[in-house]
């Protein structure tokens, strides 16, 4: 019963983690990676799929990525999607490859967006507690129901509470890291 408690918010704190994780990805540094354009969704024939599915994806350069799409039509469809996307990119065609360079951060912009990330791991960490309080939660109904005696609630609680501290650690440290690839000139 413990164990199976201890389990599944072990496997929920580390999907908030990997949520996290991928939330951090899609911040730009100023540094081109496809990764970008991952959540960028283009209309293909009515379905909203996302541009790495309809075209090529690749490096130019360092500061610059290459769309190139698999049919012609589609061309103006994937410049105007990642044009309208909040990643403030501006796309250009030349023939049939679509240039996106990444713009230089301005001090200002990687304040804002060292804010945005902070709150971001703020809400994971948020998540972690929730997961910890659910849990907890559970070994209170356990032991309510006499499933379980009370020395083995305070030792669930003990190891859910070192679970919560591993992984709000893991995205204190994924925060940091970001943090100092952001502020990198």
């Amino acid at each position: 019963m413990v164990n199976d408690v201890k389990k599944t918010a072990e496997q929920k704190m580390q999907k908030s983690l990997d949520a996290f994780k991928n939330d951090l990805n899609k911040v730009r540094t100023g540094r081109a990676h496809t990764g970008i354009l991952d959540h960028v969704t283009v209309d293909y024939y009515g379905n909203d799929t996302p541009v790495n599915q309809v075209a090529n994806v690749t490096l130019i350069d360092a500061r610059t990525i290459g769309v190139q799409p698999w049919e012609k039509n589609m061309a103006g469809k994937i410049e105007k999607a990642i044009r309208d996307s909040d990643l403030g990119l501006n796309p250009a065609s030349m023939g049939d490859i679509i240039r996106v360079p990444m713009p230089m951060l301005t001090e200002e912009r990687r304040r804002d967006l060292v804010k945005l990330v902070r709150g971001e791991a703020e809400d994971a960490r948020v998540a972690v507690r929730n997961i910890r309080r659910d849990a907890n939660n559970d070994f209170k109904n356990l032991l309510k129901d006499k499933a379980i005696t009370e020395d083995e609630e305070h030792r669930g609680q003990d190891e859910i509470q070192k679970l919560t501290d591993k992984f709000v650690a893991e995205v204190d440290r994924a925060l940091a890291v970001k943090e100092t690839e952001l502020l990198a000139v």
